[in-house]
């Protein structure tokens, strides 16, 4: 991937952790970042992302290790089909029981069939991918509060597993956007390309 221009840093509010990724948003998106996180065990996170120019993603592919233990992600979309490869080695599953966690599910998409309707990926923990269905939409743009559902590809962290989630997005002022997804909600403030600078409990933007 060649040299990024851009860079964004946040801190965790929920943790002790950190995102940071370098970025170039002229035609779409290309984007590398690493994200830190001492919950629910210490863990890095690789990631490199690519949309088209409609910012519909077309790759991710995410890899997280801690000690003893590594996953890797790859998710591939192109006519509308998703392809998920996955792989893993080590003892998350231990780790995670000693800290009196679920164990963890596989990584990758048990059925990538169910991604069908989605057009955009959300890495968990990252707020740089909710910039995705904000400029795919053009949400930053909208003069009225009309809601936006949609279906994204659901990256779980730190085990990698892949599931559609239901997200709907409204702009609800110049800087702000309400997000749910279940029964969770919360109002985003975004910079003028989209960028979380404040998203409640999870992360505020650094520089």
């Amino acid at each position: 991937m060649a040299t990024l221009g851009r860079s964004a840093l946040w801190r965790r509010l929920d943790t002790t952790g950190t995102e940071h990724v370098l970025y170039d948003d002229s035609q779409g998106l290309r984007a590398r970042g690493t994200i830190i996180s001492a919950d629910p065990v210490p863990y890095v996170c690789q990631f490199q992302l690519l949309t088209d120019e409609t910012w519909a993603t077309r790759m991710l592919e995410v890899e997280a290790e801690g000690a003893g233990w590594r996953r890797r992600v790859r998710l591939e979309r192109a006519a509308g089909r998703w392809r998920v490869t996955a792989n893993e080695s080590g003892r998350l599953d231990q780790l995670l029981a000693r800290a009196g966690r679920p164990g963890a599910a596989l990584p990758g998409a048990e059925l990538p069939e169910e991604l069908s309707p989605a057009t955009d990926v959300d890495l968990q923990f990252s707020p740089l991918t909710t910039m995705l269905p904000l400029r795919r939409l053009g949400l930053l743009h909208e003069p009225d509060t009309v809601p936006h559902t949609i279906t994204a590809a659901w990256v779980l962290l730190p085990e990698l597993t892949v599931l559609p989630s239901e997200q709907t997005y409204r702009a609800i002022g110049d800087d702000k956007v309400r997000y749910q997804s279940g029964s969770f909600a919360a109002e985003l403030t975004v910079d003028p390309d989209g960028l979380v600078r404040h998203y409640p409990g999870l992360a505020d933007r650094v520089v």
